[in-house]
């Protein structure tokens, strides 16, 4: 047996005994960092700063509080950070409403820079400028720039009325409300776009069933807009009642408006498109709030508005379009129905007005405060409003009528609103708005209606105070009842009255007291001239007046005077001259 060689012993006790290992170098190959180095790098963001010249000279201009000018802040405000333009325009809000010299001066340049935020992505932001406009720039900007101040901000306008975000979309709709409220001309310059906008709007069920407070917003905007249009159904003018000075030859004038068409019609069409949607708007609406357990509020008042929208498109339709004088030269000169327009009127509105029906009264399955109840029945008195312009218009059958008139019948009773005393503020404010409807009604209303529309029409005015405004309506009411019956009574008795009696001088003297009816001179030599109530009167009235004339045995030259000048009235109706043909001319003298 041999023993183990000690040599290699030797060598293995050699090798654990290496305290450093050597590593093999390559060619090109860089080390790896050691474990305890120190790692240098420095990370820190961007730091804007606008100018760091300390020589730079800001002596004379305006400073926001953080001490930047308007040209720094206006190219701030279209920075890629969210927080850099928020304070952008704060700062220009606070410049300008420190430094108003900065916004007459600049008031293109600011709006050709920041119309840019009306489809800003932030809601912030775009809520910044609009308030940025409606305290500071719109009520310090000067009415004789309004043509190029609104044709610069309405193209961007048009732009986010048709953005892909809906709240951008709907945002746009307060925006042109703004706009219109300081400068209403621009709705009629661009009133075919915004009306079919709205349509493009309403049209999408999804917008005002999620969010409805943006929707209430679109639809005031959109009252505000038809308000514009005319819609009177008497034009009153403020000449009426007061001395007119100088007038003009008969038939030597003519109305001062433009002889070239400003998109009427086309407008008129898109009104026409845009009724069916609001239509269907409301009906769904209605439905909804119908099954609610609790109010909507903001249901409540999307549906009003809507109602709004209605009658005042509704009122155009009937008193808007058909006008005689040059008050419509907003839109074109002495502009008549069109046949389109009635066609439409029979045909589409009764189908459309078929949905109101059918809601009506609008109220809720479940058991609600009398709060509630009221201003369901605002609603409900909206909806009769309408239907009641419409009467004024084309023909409604008596079958739907006696629906609104048991309505109206108890609402004159006191049945409708409650007893309290903001109720009844609220129920005199709505019969206001109902009175100057109510003669046409009982002329037309079948017999067994008359009676108590009456009775409740005589009790109601009773119980007016005598400072309440509703005493005016009822007086109102009841000269308009009582006019057509007066004039009647005067042409029987002169058609009655035998030639050479004491009758026939008794109804000559009368033409004496006719005068302020017709035209009062202020001073001897014919000057001044104050027209009477014979101009305001419904055309069936004039024609009753003027057909008494034919019964005078003789007429005065003062008298004749007096009719001579209300046929040189700007606001005269052609009955006059019809009259002058049947009038003999032995009997003037």
């Amino acid at each position: 047996m041999g023993r183990p060689k000690p040599a290699a012993k030797k060598k293995q006790a050699k090798r654990g005994s290496i305290d450093f290992k050597k590593i093999k170098k390559k060619i090109g190959r860089r080390l790896p960092p050691p474990k305890n180095a120190t790692n240098t790098e420095i990370k820190s963001r961007a730091i804007v700063v606008p100018e760091q010249s300390l020589v730079s000279d800001r002596t004379g201009l305006a400073q926001s509080n953080k001490g930047l000018t308007l040209k720094e802040l206006l190219q701030q405000s279209s920075h890629t950070n969210v927080k850099s333009r928020r304070g952008a325009l704060t700062g220009i809000k606070e410049l300008l409403f420190k430094n108003t010299s900065e916004l007459k001066l600049h008031n293109l340049a600011i709006i050709e820079k920041l119309r840019e935020r009306i489809s800003d992505d932030d809601k912030v932001v775009r809520e910044t400028f609009y308030e940025l406009l409606k305290s500071v720039i719109f009520p310090g900007s000067k009415e004789e720039n309004s043509g190029p101040f609104t044709s610069l901000i309405m193209a961007y306008i048009f732009n986010a009325m048709t953005h892909l975000s809906i709240d951008i979309r709907l945002m746009a709709f307060k925006f042109f409300d703004l706009v219109v409220q300081h400068y209403p001309s621009s709705f009629l310059t661009h009133a075919e776009k915004v009306l079919q906008n709205y349509e493009d709007m309403l049209r999408k069920n999804h917008i005002y069933l999620e969010d409805k407070s943006q929707l209430k917003n679109g639809l005031l905007g959109l009252v505000h807009c038809l308000s514009l249009l005319p819609r009177d159904k008497k034009e009153v003018h403020s000449s009426f009642g007061k001395t007119i000075d100088a007038r003009r030859a008969l038939h030597a004038f003519e109305p001062d408006v433009s002889k070239e068409q400003t998109g009427a019609p086309s407008m008129v069409k898109k009104l026409e498109n845009l009724m069916p949607v609001l239509f269907n708007c409301f009906q769904e609406l209605a439905q909804s709030v119908r099954l609610m357990p609790q109010v909507d509020a903001q249901s409540l008042e999307c549906m009003s508005s809507v109602l709004q929208s209605i009658d005042l498109a509704v009122k155009f339709f009937v008193y808007g379009i058909d006008r005689r004088q040059s008050g419509f030269e907003v839109l074109g000169p002495c502009m008549h129905k069109e046949p389109d327009v009635t066609v439409w009127g029979e045909t589409v509105m009764p189908r459309l007005l078929k949905k109101l029906e059918e809601v009506f009264p609008i109220g809720s399955v479940h058991h609600h405060t009398e709060k509630v109840d009221d201003r369901y029945n605002v609603l409900n008195v909206g909806i009769v409003m309408i239907f009641l312009h419409f009467g004024e218009w084309i023909y409604t059958p008596t079958i739907v009528m006696e629906k609104f008139m048991q309505f109206i019948e108890s609402m004159l009773s006191g049945q409708i609103f409650s007893t309290k005393r903001s109720s009844k503020a609220l129920c005199e404010k709505h019969l206001v708005s109902l009175l100057p409807f109510i003669p046409r009604l009982l002329s037309q209303a079948a017999s067994s209606w008359k009676s108590g529309l009456l009775q409740a029409f005589t009790s109601a005015f009773k119980g007016c105070k005598p400072e309440s405004s509703l005493t005016l309506a009822f007086l109102s009411a009841i000269e308009e009842m009582l006019l057509p019956v007066v004039l009647q009574l005067q042409l029987r008795l002169g058609q009655c009255a035998p030639m050479s009696t004491f009758l026939v001088s008794e109804y000559d003297s009368t033409q004496y007291s006719l005068r302020e009816f017709y035209c009062t001179f202020l001073d001897r030599e014919g000057g001044g001239i104050r027209y009477g109530p014979f101009v305001k009167l419904p055309k069936d009235c004039q024609e009753l007046a003027a057909s008494c004339l034919y019964y005078f045995s003789s007429l005065e030259s003062l008298f004749l005077k007096t009719l001579a000048c209300c046929c040189l009235c700007e606001y005269y109706s052609f009955v006059v001259y019809d009259t002058y043909e049947l009038v003999p001319y032995d009997i003037c003298r």
